[in-house]
């Protein structure tokens, strides 16, 4: 994943849903001079590794290019979310987007101090093609506003996304 001081097209969208999120500085290892941390998720036998379009490493908001992964799920498919125990720690939630990534359709509040979040089923957004965004909730004391963010991408088996409006 390549870090870029300005933000990539490709990520435009991801970067600008989460800007008003505030701080994100946990105490991970990423404020120890390691990588930003990842999310793991898992639907079905999906298993997949998140990396991060934007995190709070070593005090300083960092932002990176690259295309959030998308997974094929069936309907009525438990989706599972794991953070970093820091991540945990400072709190979480899960922001709902269309299939653009422009449209907030929902948020979904995660219990405190909780690494794995189970409470999401596939079939729970409206459309077929979706985002899920997780968000590390703000501390306020670092990065300028800048919180972590997760970005990952759901398609339905079986369902045709709807067209993207205008």
């Amino acid at each position: 994943m390549t870090r870029v001081a300005t933000t990539a097209a490709g990520g435009a969208a991801v970067l600008a849903l989460v800007a008003g999120c505030g701080a994100g500085g946990s105490s991970g290892a990423a404020e120890q001079g390691g990588p930003p941390p990842t999310v793991r998720v898992q639907s079905g036998g999906q298993d997949v590794t998140v990396q991060p379009s934007q995190y709070c490493l070593d005090g300083t908001g960092e932002r990176y290019a690259g295309t959030p992964p998308v997974i094929e799920v069936q309907p009525d498919s438990t989706i599972s979310l794991t953070v970093p125990d820091a991540v945990a720690r400072q709190g979480w939630s899960v922001q709902v987007y269309d299939d653009q990534l422009q449209d907030l359709l929902g948020e979904v509040d995660v219990p405190e101090d909780t690494p794995t979040f189970t409470g999401i089923n596939s079939s729970d957004a409206v459309p077929a093609a979706y985002y899920l965004v997780v968000v590390e909730d703000s501390d306020d004391s670092a990065c300028s506003g800048l919180s972590g963010a997760w970005p990952v991408g759901f398609i339905r088996s079986g369902e045709e996304p709807a067209a993207p409006s205008s």
